[in-house]
């Protein structure tokens, strides 16, 4: 029986195997490496995020982005952004050097065992562990606006299904959501001659602004100092103290966690957008149907005024909800367990450990209980070492008893023998 499972591979979950295997910890970590980042964003993306706030996390701090970038002979710059295919890689380099073998198979099922947890891969295989950390990323949480779903995906499809957008060249497409998402697909569907416009419910589309520059007067760094989720003291509470951040009143956290950093575009896609790109604020879809070419939306505005308009294709770059009852891993008797905030999230404890005593969470998932740097990379340190301290603390607490593999059930050749020391 292992120590931890780690389910997910993507910064979270790497981050957290890095910090488990180094306090030495008996664990399998079980995944397709940065998945979502190889599989789920075109080519041609940039990372929004500053640079020197992507890092993923090891308990030395030896495996950072700019580590890779000089060793690859690329730029890593404050206000340089990095493209999302080069930080693909660099988790990938990060999970060879920080990392136990990742076993790329699936876990299709999580539910309560003998003395903590058993896991289902893919193929069938059975893995027992005293406790689990799922950090499933952004994924299994999709968000498609109600007027759009029953749609058939060849009409209608979310952001995050398409790692090329060439199918789209030539074609008319519309893009629902005013965030980094929707704006950064219009520009990369508009510069390869897609006609593409951008409907949002705001009523003007946000963009951020060029962050100052790393070195300035003491007395600009005070008024405005940087942070991992960009400047001013706001941001920096949130990405700096996520565990200050548990501790406010549940209500304010909710609030903070719906509204805080909402859709905006970076400043660099901009230019980009605003040249190429038919831009509809202040209109939201009320009802989609299916027509000969493609898609009928009625939309409205503020005022009531409904207008209609055709497209070939729908893309819904409308973000994700992270709730329990999206979970589908998780047997329906563990998910029941599970304390649920008003959002319908899992509520979690101070070291990201959820009401079943074992199952950690991290990730998305958690933003509501840690704050939104949970909804951006740099959230992977505090995680990481939070979670692996909690999960230690458990272990402790629940004495582990040597167990003998059922025959057929345990670890695949070559891995660690799955009895705990």
């Amino acid at each position: 029986m292992y120590d931890l499972l780690v389910v997910g591979a993507g910064p979270y979950g790497l981050s957290i195997a890095s910090h488990a295997a180094a306090a030495g910890l008996n664990l399998r970590v079980f995944g397709r490496p940065m998945a979502s980042w190889r599989d789920h964003m075109p080519g041609g993306m940039f990372l929004k995020s500053e640079p020197w706030a992507s890092n993923l996390s090891d308990p030395q701090g030896r495996w950072r982005l700019d580590a890779y970038c000089a060793e690859q002979g690329l730029t890593a710059r404050h206000a340089h952004p990095i493209p999302v295919e080069a930080f693909a890689q660099y988790g990938l380099w990060f999970a060879r050097h920080a990392v136990p073998e990742v076993d790329e198979r699936m876990v299709t099922r999580v539910a309560s065992g003998p003395g903590g947890f058993t896991a289902v891969v893919e193929d069938g295989e059975v893995v027992h562990a005293r406790t689990v950390a799922l950090a499933v990323g952004v994924m299994p949480f999709i968000e498609v606006p109600p007027a759009l779903r029953g749609l058939h995906p060849s009409l209608v499809t979310h952001s995050s299904h398409h790692s090329d957008l060439a199918p789209f060249r030539g074609k008319d497409v519309t893009v629902i959501g005013g965030g980094q998402a929707a704006l950064e697909t219009a520009a990369l569907l508009a510069e390869q001659g897609t006609r593409v416009r951008v409907l949002a419910r705001a009523e003007q589309l946000r963009w951020n602004d060029v962050p100052p520059p790393w070195e300035r007067p003491w007395w600009q760094s005070v008024r405005s100092p940087h942070s991992g989720l960009g400047p001013g003291w706001r941001n920096w509470f949130y990405s700096e103290r996520p565990g200050v951040f548990r501790r406010l009143p549940q209500s304010t956290r909710a609030r903070i966690a719906a509204t805080a950093l909402g859709p905006a575009g970076a400043w660099w896609v901009r230019d980009r957008v605003e040249r190429a790109v038919e831009l509809l604020p202040g209109h939201e879809v009320t009802a989609a149907c299916a027509v000969p070419g493609g898609v009928r939306l009625d939309t409205a505005d503020r005022t009531g005024a409904v207008r209609t308009l055709e497209t070939e294709h729908v893309i819904a770059a409308t973000g994700f909800r992270p709730r329990c009852d999206r979970m589908g891993m998780l047997a329906a008797e563990l998910c029941g367990t599970l304390a649920v905030l008003p959002d319908g999230s899992p509520a979690t404890g101070r070291d990201f450990e959820s009401s079943q005593p074992g199952l950690f969470l991290a990730g998305l998932v958690t933003a509501s209980g840690f704050g939104p740097a949970m909804r951006f990379v740099h959230g992977a340190t505090f995680t990481a070492a939070t979670l692996v301290q909690g999960v230690r603390r458990r272990l402790r607490s629940t004495p582990a008893r040597a167990t003998v593999p059922v025959p057929g059930t345990g670890s695949r050749s070559g891995s660690p023998s799955p009895v705990s020391h």
